[in-house]
């Protein structure tokens, strides 16, 4: 029983000292002891209460070095001549944005009428093989998923032009 005591004594020992300490009452200042009972029982602690009338030795004793905290430096005002871009800059910037998004808007538009034509034109088209619908239904499947990707692109870069001016 002994040899099986000192083959977990370190994995105890780990155990405790990365355990919940602040549930506990800290030692003498990180002192860890191993302790025998009238039974024969060995037990690893960190607290000296609980070495009371057993028979101890100290296993390791670790100096603790408290640091004083930094201190935040106070938030500083904001340097002269910021923000560093004029009202002007910020109304160009905005007049870019605004035109990207209308040609972006005219190129998903575009999209769609071409998705739309497709869809149309493969709707048209029955092959013999597509006895069942359900094949006529899965064959048209992308064109229709092509068509609602654009309709939504479209739908948000309206919203985020009418959002540009707010």
């Amino acid at each position: 029983m002994t040899g099986w005591i000192a083959a977990i004594a370190p994995f105890l020992l780990a155990v405790l000292w990365a355990g919940p300490a602040s549930a506990q009452q800290p030692s003498d200042s990180g002192t860890i002891w191993s302790c025998r009972d009238k039974d024969g029982s060995t037990l690893l602690t960190s607290i000296k209460e609980d070495t009371v009338g057993k028979d101890c030795k100290v296993v390791q004793r670790q100096r603790v070095t408290v640091v004083p905290a930094t201190k935040v430096p106070a938030k500083t005002a904001a340097p002269p001549g910021f923000p560093k871009e004029s009202a002007n800059d910020r109304t160009a910037a905005r007049e870019k944005q605004r035109q990207t998004l209308e040609r972006e808007l005219d190129q998903e538009q575009q999209m769609l009428v071409d998705a739309r034509r497709k869809l149309a034109e493969q709707e048209a088209v029955r092959t013999g093989e597509e006895k069942n619908y359900a094949k006529v239904l899965e064959r048209l499947q992308p064109y229709r998923d092509a068509v609602e990707v654009h309709s939504k692109n479209i739908e948000a870069l309206k919203r985020e032009l009418s959002n540009l001016y707010r």
